[in-house]
């Protein structure tokens, strides 16, 4: 969707979920779990927010505040009836809460009683301005009345910001009907213009298509909007539109699904626009009212990843089912999630899997070559990073980064020849890219060779890249390296300022300081340095210049010394 529509959902959104920090609970004995509730709450652990506020409503059932944010763990964990459950006793206290009635309506939504739904939305029960007339509208359609949705569609479509809202939905739900020329009417912009449909949206477009027997249209559409970059979903749906299969209408199915498509649709609008917390009660929502929808479950473990929930993200990827296309993306996503949570033997072990059961599908080798390399098992990360390219016909553009990576694990291995051949391919493919001239550049002036050729290549970098505190540094190292110590003391300032914490870049300033006569300057640099915990090798170096100063340093490591060309200044 457009980002004015993105904008104008998050708006009426959040607005609607009232959401704010509980008062403080007053009752005897809630204090405590109250507390340890709170505190679960702000570092996303949904799981003991729920256990903690579950012990306080015990001692203070009629607290709205401890009820509340009880209802919103509950959402997050995915549990949306013990949600509801604590929601009826917020409403039966009186208290007009928006998690509440989002749990509410879920509940009535999934058990199929629309008439319900929409006779407590006339009685005030709202989610939200965004929100109300596409579950009124779903709702309508779920209880036979059609003519009526169509209308409420169309009354939301007239809003200011919402038109295309209220339009994609409307064809959603002209295609559950079985009305495809209606919806592909309004999909192709006919009715109000281009709907900047997402992903998903072009998708149920091209089913709209196929049942139309349009299937070539189709194939045109799915070309124009992603070009060689299909996924496993993608491939698999232009294959059976090229064999001249109907594909099924399953987008949205029924009005359910059309509800599960409000909160999915919202949580995408959401979703880096907001904290990760409160787009994740939209997915969870749109997973309960459709299980199984891979969609909402792949957003719903990403968030949770981001949240740095790792186990509750495992969970949520385990959950696509093996005969899904998206079981690889999702058994990356459970890898990346063990990494992260320190788990890394585990998520080798994952990858290691999937390369058998997708020995087709070079992402999988290269993700595993990345968390090899992470863990400097640079040999392993090579042969990985080999399978990967041996899976391709021919060299693209896109490869830049594998022979990059690649071209990584050799020259930690020492073997530089073939380091140097990976770098050059991947500047072959990508000339100018900043990060493979950097460290090509860099490994040259390491390496105490071609200066000339390692200048060039890191200025280009500097050109592309001028904030990269990494790549000014090489640009002032090389010319450190060079005896250019003026110019290097410039470079390696700015960079500092730009990587004020990292222990390599004030160490060279340091030593570029010392080359100028600032020898002050210098032993401040080297100490801020150390105080960064560079590796112990390293460390060890720049308590000798502390000692000795960098001359003599140079001088015990069989290196001329640097003649000083200003006084201490």
């Amino acid at each position: 969707m457009s980002d004015r529509f993105s904008v104008k959902v998050i708006a009426f959104a959040l607005a609607g979920l009232g959401l704010s920090a509980p008062a403080p609970a007053a009752a005897q004995g809630v204090a405590g779990p109250y507390l340890a509730a709170r505190h679960a709450s702000i570092f996303s652990d949904f799981r003991a927010a729920a256990d903690y506020y579950g012990q306080a409503i015990m001692k203070d059932p009629s607290n709205p505040a401890l009820l509340e944010s009880a209802a919103m763990s509950y959402i997050a964990l995915g549990d949306v009836d013990k949600a509801a459950a604590v929601a009826r006793r917020l409403s039966s206290l009186g208290v007009s809460s928006q998690i509440a009635n989002m749990a509410l309506l879920a509940e009535e939504l999934k058990s199929e009683s629309f008439d319900t739904v929409i006779d407590d939305m006339e009685g005030g029960l709202s989610i939200g301005e965004a929100m109300d007339p596409l579950i009124r509208a779903w709702s309508q359609i779920g209880a036979g009345r059609m003519s009526e949705a169509i209308a409420t569609f169309d009354e939301l479509a007239q809003n200011d910001g919402m038109e295309l809202f209220g339009l994609y939905h409307k064809a959603m739900a002209l295609a559950t009907v079985g009305d495809f020329e209606g919806a592909e009417e309004i999909l192709s912009g006919e009715t109000a213009g281009p709907l900047n449909l997402t992903r998903r949206g072009i998708i149920a477009y091209a089913e709209v298509l196929s049942q139309l027997e349009r299937n070539a249209d189709a194939i045109e559409l799915l070309q124009q909007a992603f070009g060689e970059s299909l996924d496993a979903e993608l491939e698999g749906i232009l294959a059976d539109l090229e064999d001249g299969e109907v594909l099924p209408f399953d987008s949205v199915r029924n009005a359910k699904d059309g509800a599960a498509e409000v909160f999915l649709v919202v949580a995408g609008a959401l979703s880096g626009e907001t904290a990760d917390s409160y787009t994740l009660l939209y997915s969870r929502i749109a997973e309960y009212l459709r299980p199984g929808h891979v969609d909402a479950i792949l957003l719903s473990a990403g968030l949770l990843e981001s949240l740095e929930r790792y186990e509750l993200a495992t969970e949520a990827y385990n959950s696509i089912p093996r005969n899904h296309p998206a079981f690889a993306a999702a058994e990356l996503g459970r890898a990346e999630a063990l990494r992260k949570s320190g788990k890394t033997e585990a998520a080798v072990e994952v990858m290691e899997q999937l390369t058998r059961s997708e020995p087709d599908n070079p992402a999988v080798f290269v993700t595993l070559g990345d968390t090899l390399r992470g863990l400097e098992r640079y040999d392993e990360a090579t042969k990985a990073y080999d399978a990967a390219l041996e899976l391709f016909d021919e060299p693209q553009i896109g490869q830049w980064i594998l022979y990059f990576a690649r071209g990584i694990t050799h020259e930690r291995e020492k073997r530089w020849e073939a380091a140097e051949a990976d770098f050059r391919k991947a500047l072959e493919l990508n000339p100018g890219q900043p990060q493979v001239l950097n460290y090509l550049g860099y490994s040259f002036v390491e390496m105490g060779r071609n200066y000339d050729e390692a200048l060039k290549m890191i200025e280009e970098a500097v050109a592309a890249a001028p904030n990269s505190g990494y790549i000014i540094d090489s640009l002032g190292w090389v010319q450190f390296q060079l005896g250019r110590y003026d110019e290097a003391v410039v470079n390696l300032e700015r960079a500092a300022e730009l990587m004020a914490v990292d222990p390599v870049i004030n160490d060279h300033l340091g030593d570029a300081y010392w080359a100028v006569g600032r020898v002050t300057e210098a032993e401040f640099q080297w100490k801020r340095a150390l105080s960064f915990d560079p590796e112990e090798e390293e460390a060890e170096r720049i308590r000798r210049k502390l000692e000795v100063g960098l001359d003599a340093v140079l001088t015990e490591e069989g290196e001329e010394p640097i003649r000083m060309t200003q006084s201490d200044g």
